[in-house]
């Protein structure tokens, strides 16, 4: 992806099945928990840098001692910040450890204990202080009160959600998408005490407290929990008394993988994480179920129940693209489709060029698609060979030459580009700062000759600012007749509201060039009847509002949005006078790559729940009024 978006947390949770001392037996480490949950978050550092915390529940410590345990960092390298602070513990475990001795190695090492949660925040709203960091905590004096939660979400009606917070009798102290739904899990935690204390009106004092430990019905409450919930959103949480539980949304917009043995209970944001921190094939790794919560109790049972009505599932189709790592199975062959997907259409644009073009790949997340469209265009030129060694073959007069050509007939790849480290602007005015940004890529002389030309392939395309500042520039260098810059993903259209910081919607240079085609045209009155119908929206409960943008892109295929973008990131400065397109994916092609990924709004404007309209329209109207860099939800 040229611009980097800040998107999707990473969440790692390890609950263990057996007591501690038998992981000293089994693997000569006590802390065998703590170091893979150490390993999940590493394996996921692409999810999350902006800051890492972990929780860790301890069971069964003496009266006086903690149970309930956070470190947070949102210093660089947070992950090694934090487990630096933990291995100064861990260092002082003992040689062994006894059932006998376990309670005084857990006395000893603070962060040694059943249950862990670890998580890597990407910031898409508010600042990056530690005090944004989850997981979240709330304190009290009795173990089943106490919550830690941890995230990988946005809520489309956070402020909703927090004036219900309110009329609730709550006085809620910040009002961030996190603070409120532990706000909100936490009333109804409440309120499921107040319920077992009045079922045993019997029992006081000690008695009480470990029968309501033991009946808490963590499905029950989170349901009243998650009424009026508008989002995507993977929660997972440690309770003080060794429950713990993780839910994914009613429409598995957010990824949630688990993975079950005898020894523990983990999970994780990708699957790829859990397959090789415990050296399994992923067909033993599940997916959480949309709208269910994945409860174990501190006596062992794990139950999965549904908390919420299920909606259409719709994954979001960008974790297959870009934010996960490739080396999920899945992922890699779903990138790998985008590519041949795209290649009967590169081979139409291209023509005769194809003879002298080269493929390269822009940046890294690229290249898996780049290999499969490597694969689909050589197959399809073979095949054009291999048609016309045929028809001599039928009339005789085929020759030995006709099969070396044949055998010689590969497409021409080369890596052109190489990504340098990522340059600080310290030099604040426009001309300096762009001639540093021209720098990020460094690129290979003497590949490409005048006549040739120069086949890029991008992940995706959202702003177009670092194709218009750095790449088309650096690319241009190598002077070739034609550079064609090509998207593994459909042209971003609309806002994302489910955990990409994509609200700004004239930020997107698809908007950019629906806007440009729609004052070329000389159609400008329906930008503002859009915005009228968006105004008028604003009056109906939002089950009842509908995605009004849809009209500006209506207007155009996606060859001419994809024209017109073409001429929008050339930089006007531009010495080299060559040809240049931009190629995008289509629907079509996404949904063939990976069927059962579904979550597409960004590209269509189909929003899997009703907020997600509320948005859109709310971000035009942003834009409208020239006040886009406010936030849409």
């Amino acid at each position: 992806m040229s611009d980097r978006l800040t998107h999707e947390c990473g969440l790692a949770f390890v609950r263990l099945r057996k007591p501690l001392h038998y992981y000293q037996e089994q693997y000569g480490d006590a802390a065998w928990g703590l170091r893979k949950t150490y390993l999940l978050m590493q394996k996921q550092y692409n999810r999350g840098q902006d800051g890492a915390g972990l929780g860790v529940v301890k069971f069964d410590m003496p009266a006086g001692d903690p149970f309930l345990l956070r470190v947070r960092s949102d210093k660089h390298n947070a992950i090694e910040r934090i487990f630096d602070v933990i291995t100064e513990d861990t260092e002082r475990l003992g040689e062994s450890i006894s059932a006998e001795t376990e309670m005084d190695a857990k006395r000893t090492c603070r962060f040694l204990g059943e249950a862990y949660l670890g998580h890597l925040r990407y910031g898409t709203h508010s600042n990056n202080s530690m005090a944004n960091c989850h997981p979240f905590i709330r304190k009290s004096n009795i173990a089943s009160r106490n919550i830690a939660l941890a995230g990988n979400f946005n809520m489309t009606n956070s402020s909703d959600l927090f004036r219900r917070l309110v009329e609730y009798g709550l006085d809620p102290v910040g009002d961030n998408d996190t603070q409120v739904i532990l706000e909100k899990i936490s009333h109804f935690l409440n309120d499921e005490h107040e319920r077992l204390i009045k079922k045993h009106g019997n029992l006081e004092g000690r008695d009480l407290a470990k029968t309501i430990s033991k009946e808490l019905d963590i499905g029950k409450f989170l349901t009243k929990a998650a009424q009026y919930w508008d989002g995507g959103y993977v929660f997972a949480s440690l309770i003080g008394n060794g429950d713990a539980f993780i839910c994914r949304d009613p429409a598995g917009i957010r990824p949630a993988f688990i993975y079950i043995n005898d020894e523990v209970v983990a999970c994780a944001s990708e699957r790829g994480a859990l397959a090789n921190v415990f050296n399994v094939s992923p067909d033993e790794i599940q997916q959480v179920e949309p709208g269910h919560v994945v409860v174990i109790k501190r006596n062992g049972t794990i139950e999965e129940v549904a908390f919420t009505e299920q909606l259409e599932t719709r994954q979001c189709s960008f974790e297959r693209i870009y934010f996960s790592r490739g080396n999920d199975p899945l992922i890699y062959n779903q990138r790998k489709r985008l590519g041949a997907n795209l290649a009967p259409r590169i081979m139409k644009v291209l023509g005769d060029d194809i003879k002298r073009s080269f493929f390269s790949y822009i940046p890294n997340t690229a290249e898996t698609c780049f290999l499969g469209l490597l694969e689909a265009v050589g197959g399809a030129l073979r095949s054009i060979e291999a048609d016309v060694i045929w028809d001599k073959i039928q009339d005789g007069s085929v020759t030995r030459t006709d099969l070396t050509k044949l055998n010689n007939t590969r497409v021409q790849a080369e890596l052109i580009a190489h990504k340098d480290q990522r340059l600080r602007t310290f030099i604040t005015h426009d001309a300096a700062r762009r001639d540093l940004v021209t720098h990020i890529y460094d690129i290979t002389r003497g590949l490409i000759e005048k006549d040739d030309t120069l086949v890029v392939v991008d992940d995706s395309i959202v702003r177009g600012t670092t194709l218009r500042e750095s790449i088309i520039t650096s690319l241009s260098q190598l002077h070739p007749k034609r550079i064609v810059i090509v998207s593994s993903a459909p042209p971003i259209m609309y806002p994302d509201c489910y955990g990409i910081d994509m609200s700004q919607i004239g930020k997107f240079i698809a908007f950019e060039a629906a806007i440009s085609l729609t004052k070329d045209a000389g159609n400008e009155a329906i930008l503002d009847e859009i915005a009228q119908k968006c105004k008028e929206q604003e009056e109906l409960p939002v089950s009842q509002m509908q995605n009004q943008v849809k009209a500006l892109y209506e207007q155009f295929s996606l060859k001419e949005i994809s024209c017109k973008i073409a001429e929008l990131v050339r930089p006007s400065d531009l010495a080299w006078n060559g040809q240049l397109d931009v190629i995008y994916q289509d629907v079509e092609g996404l949904h063939a790559a990976m069927p059962a990924y579904t979550g597409d709004w960004y590209f269509t404007g189909n929003y899997p729940t009703p907020g997600g309209n509320t948005v859109v329209n709310r971000a035009y109207l942003n834009w409208f009024a020239g006040d886009d860099a406010k936030r849409a939800y």
